[in-house]
């Protein structure tokens, strides 16, 4: 089956982060009618297992299975990429799950700010283990979910402790701003290693979803529950929001180091588009990849 991106779909292997909610689950469904077999990674399994029979019975020829991932927890994290990496060679990985919080500061279980923890460092640890199944692709692609408040972020914030007060968009913009980073930067390794796998950035827009809801155990909440409230209304729906990160996975004219987004900024389209200079800063990947690898002891093998 070859899609509209050029690309002969059928039977390649795609693991999706955060594929019970918003865009991955979105994602997750429109890759799974396209024909691809789809790993679901999750942190409430029981949700993954409703979202996979659901898929089974929409397309009765689906593979899909569910691992658990707690990216918010390294030992999951591996334990969930030796369980994924069992089940063989890798196409695409969508690192889309994404946390933003309202309130005082939190951290995984590793001590990370949370924001951090989980949007990035728990995704990078994700992709170094997977690496070897990605490899044994004949062509294998890593797309990264960021934010449009990448560009809110200014320049990258080396110290990783989260704000004291803590600021929680302060810290969702930088751990986007360090997804990013992280990105362009595997892309730019993976060429100089001349490997086959290429790495695409992407951020969906405004895209109506839950990800600013307050948790338990958050003090506050009143800004995250303005922005879903009005988002609602103005923001577009997660079928159009996943536009992006669809094209990103597919798009065989994509060579990898591309940035991704709606054509209207907030919604449209999805687009190559050319990043802010926050973004376009090649020191300031050589730092995130670095104290990635510092912070978690997990080291590409690239």
């Amino acid at each position: 089956m070859s899609g509209e991106y050029g690309r002969s779909v059928r039977g390649l292997r795609a693991v999706v982060t955060g594929a019970t909610a918003g865009l991955g689950r979105e994602t997750a469904r429109q890759l799974t009618a396209r024909g691809l077999d789809v790993t679901l990674a999750v942190r409430d399994v029981d949700a993954g297992h409703r979202l996979a029979s659901e898929l089974g019975v929409a397309h009765p020829d689906a593979a899909v299975r569910v691992h658990h991932l707690d990216l918010a927890d390294l030992a999951s994290v591996r334990a969930a990429a030796d369980a994924i990496d069992a089940d063989g060679p890798l196409d695409i990985l969508i690192n889309n799950a994404g946390l933003a919080i309202s309130g005082s500061r939190r951290t995984t279980a590793q001590g990370f700010e949370l924001h951090l923890g989980v949007n990035h460092l728990g995704h990078f640890v994700l992709t170094s283990r997977l690496l070897p199944a990605l490899l044994a692709a004949p062509r294998a692609r890593v797309v990264t979910v960021s934010s449009l408040t990448y560009r809110s972020a200014g320049a990258l914030d080396p110290r990783w402790t989260g704000a004291d007060p803590h600021h929680a968009m302060r810290a969702y913009a930088q751990s986007k701003l360090a997804c990013a980073l992280f990105g362009l930067e595997l892309d730019r390794r993976a060429k100089s290693a001349g490997v086959p796998l290429s790495s695409v950035v992407v951020h969906p827009g405004w895209v109506a979803s839950d990800l600013f809801r307050a948790r338990p155990g958050d003090k506050g909440g009143l800004s995250g529950r303005l922005v879903t409230r009005v988002g609602r209304v103005l923001a577009a729906r997660p079928a159009s929001g996943a536009r992006s990160q669809l094209r990103a996975a597919l798009d065989v004219d994509l060579t990898g180091g591309e940035l991704l987004g709606p054509r209207l900024t907030l919604w449209g389209a999805p687009r190559v588009e050319t990043p802010a200079a926050n973004l376009r800063d090649a020191n300031s990947a050589q730092i995130v990849w670095e104290l990635s690898e510092d912070r978690t002891g997990e080291h590409f093998a690239l």
